[in-house]
C-alpha cells in the first residue's frame, strides 16, 4: 500500500446527509475530565486489519485527535490481517507496545482485528467507562459487496464491538489499481462528518447495537466527492463493477447498492447486520 502521508485539516468541504448508526488508552490534547455529561468526551477505540503501522490507522487517529473531547486508544493487529473476518485466535495473543506512524501510542497485538477488539474490551477500559465507539479502519480498498464483506476483517472487528454492546463504524478507503494513491484525507473527513452528525446519539446512547455501519470512500482521480448515499449490500454472488474506478464526475443520482454508488462518486454507507 502507498506510504505518502496526508496532511489532515479540520475543515469539512462536504456536507453529508445524516443516517441512524443503528491499546493503551490516551486522551485527546487537552481533554478534561468529569463525566460525559460534563466533558462531552467521546471514547473512541480505534483498530484495523492492516496493521498498527499503516498509512489509514495514522490519519484516522491523527484526524480525530484534532478534537480535544475525543478520547482516542489504539488497538490493532502486529502486521497485516486482512481477509480475517471476524475470526479470533489468529496469532499468540500476545501484546507490546508500540506506536503509529505518527508516533500515537498503540498496543499492537498478535492476532486478528477481532481480538484486537476484544483484547481492549477487556483490557483497555471498564465496564463503568466502556468506549462509545469502535472505529476500523481507515482500510486500504474497498469493502463492497456481500461476498467481500463477510470477508473483510475490518468489518469483522465492528462487528466484534456491536456483538458486545458498542456501536462501530467500518471505514475503507477505495482504490482500484489505475496507479492514484489512496486519498486517505477524504476517508478522514467522511468520518469526522459522520461522527458530527451521530455524536450526540452515541453519547446518550445505552441500548445495544443491532448494526454496524460499513462506509466506503472513493479516491477521486478527477472530479470530487459527490456527497454519501444510504445503500444496502451488493448481493451478486460474484460482484459486478467491484474494481471499477470511480467516476466522481458521474451525473447519476441513485445508487442501488453499495458498489454503484462508491463506483459513481458516492460515500457509501450501508446498515450490516450481526449475524
Amino acid at each position: 500500500m502507498s506510504h505518502r502521508y496526508l496532511a489532515i485539516v479540520l475543515v469539512l468541504p462536504f456536507i453529508f446527509a445524516s443516517a441512524l448508526v443503528g491499546c493503551t488508552s490516551k486522551s485527546g490534547d487537552g481533554a478534561s475530565g468529569g463525566s460525559d455529561g460534563e466533558s462531552r468526551q467521546l471514547r473512541i477505540l480505534v483498530t484495523n486489519d492492516d496493521g498498527f503501522d499503516a498509512e489509514g490507522i495514522d490519519t484516522i487517529v491523527e484526524a480525530l485527535r484534532l478534537n480535544a473531547d475525543n478520547e482516542v486508544t489504539v488497538c490493532a493487529p502486529d502486521g497485516n490481517r486482512s481477509g480475517t473476518s471476524d475470526n479470533t485466535d489468529c496469532g499468540s495473543l500476545s501484546t507490546v507496545d508500540e506506536t503509529t506512524a505518527s508516533g500515537y501510542p498503540v498496543t499492537a497485538i498478535d492476532g486478528c482485528p477481532a481480538d484486537a477488539v476484544n483484547y481492549a474490551l477487556a483490557n483497555l477500559y471498564t465496564p463503568a467507562e466502556a468506549p462509545h465507539l469502535v472505529i476500523s479502519g481507515l482500510n486500504s480498498g474497498q469493502n463492497v459487496s456481500q461476498v467481500v464483506a463477510g470477508l473483510s476483517g475490518t468489518i469483522g472487528a465492528a462487528k466484534t464491538a456491536a456483538r458486545s454492546g458498542v456501536s462501530a463504524l467500518a471505514a475503507s478507503q477505495g482504490d482500484f489499481d489505475t496507479g492514484s494513491q489512496y486519498d486517505y484525507a477524504a476517508g478522514a473527513e467522511a468520518v469526522l462528518a459522520w461522527l458530527a452528525d451521530h455524536r450526540d446519539a452515541l453519547l446518550r446512547s445505552s441500548a445495544a447495537p443491532t448494526d454496524i455501519t460499513s462506509m466506503n470512500i472513493p479516491s477521486c482521480d478527477t472530479g470530487s466527492i459527490r456527497g454519501i448515499r444510504l445503500v444496502p449490500l451488493d448481493t451478486a454472488p460474484i460482484p459486478i463493477g467491484f474494481s471499477d474506478p470511480p467516476n466522481c464526475e458521474s451525473t447519476l443520482e441513485n445508487p442501488a447498492n453499495d458498489i454503484e454508488a462508491l463506483t459513481n462518486g458516492f460515500v457509501s454507507q450501508t446498515l450490516i447486520p450481526l449475524n
